[in-house]
């Protein structure tokens, strides 16, 4: 009976085993299928992860009183944030060579991401302005998209500001003096924020600089292009993290302290 119980157990370990292993070669799949799509796919993933972000962290301060120093929890959530949705907005829009259906047992997660959903709509897989489709099938891929990175902000804007927010308290309890200088935001808020600014004002940015690369890549020497779309894709960033910033304040999800004193006020 112990050895009938421990190849039991050993068949269940193999069948969980098999499943990993087929969800990571879905993920390198389309890992690969992006790169053999685009040869300087790696090199914008880079940029974006680390020119990308930091701009968008400029971007974010240069918008705040004081540079942001006073407001330096809030800029945290942002460097959090960005660095997932970076490259979220990166893959998802990224042109593909599309392999293979789905396989039949794929999960909901697998089908939302999956290039071969749009595809089976008749849209674009990547980015609304790949060639050969009409205007209604882009125009499904820009809402199809936006409602994926809604969703991807609606979390990492859950994580960044738990994070944030976490830290505070932390040093809060750490520091009994300690005061923040700015009312920690509410994280539903925060991150319906996030969902709002990256379903609509980052996947049109990135949906038009995805066209862009897509006319000027083929005609320019790799260097020129290169040194080209880092330079666009930091001012991108850097447009990008000020628009949140303006947006939050309109919505009134981040208020620094003073904010908070006027407010009270009125």
């Amino acid at each position: 009976m112990g050895g009938g119980g421990g190849g039991q157990g050993g068949f269940g370990w193999n069948e969980d085993h098999e499943d990993e292993r087929k969800k990571k070669k879905v993920l390198w799949q389309g890992w690969a299928d992006r790169v053999a799509a685009d040869p300087q796919f790696v090199y914008k993933v880079v940029i974006e992860q680390i020119i990308g972000v930091g701009a968008a962290v400029i971007g974010d301060m240069s918008s705040r009183p004081n540079w942001g120093l006073n407001e330096l929890d809030f800029v945290f959530a942002t460097l959090v944030v960005g660095s997932i949705v970076n490259f979220a907005l990166m893959y998802l829009l990224a042109p593909t060579t599309i392999g293979g259906a789905l396989p039949a047992d794929a999960s909901l997660i697998t089908r939302l991401f999956s290039d071969q959903t749009l595809l089976a709509m008749g849209a674009p897989a990547g980015h609304m302005f790949e060639p050969g489709f009409a205007l209604g099938a882009r125009l499904l891929n820009f809402a199809y998209k936006g409602m994926i990175f809604a969703g991807i902000g609606m979390a990492a804007g859950l994580a960044g500001t738990a994070v944030s927010n976490g830290l505070i308290a932390l040093r809060t309890t750490l520091d009994p003096t300690f005061k923040s200088p700015n009312t920690p935001p509410n994280v539903l808020a925060n991150a319906s924020c996030w969902s709002l600014h990256m379903g609509f004002s980052s996947n049109l940015r990135y949906q038009i600089l995805n066209g862009f690369d897509m006319v000027v890549q083929p005609v320019l020497p790799g260097s020129v292009f290169r040194l080209l779309t880092s330079f666009i894709r930091g001012g991108n960033n850097i447009l990008g993290g000020m628009s949140f910033v303006i947006l939050a304040k309109i919505l009134g999800v981040q208020k620094a302290q003073e904010d908070a004193v006027k407010a009270e006020k009125m």
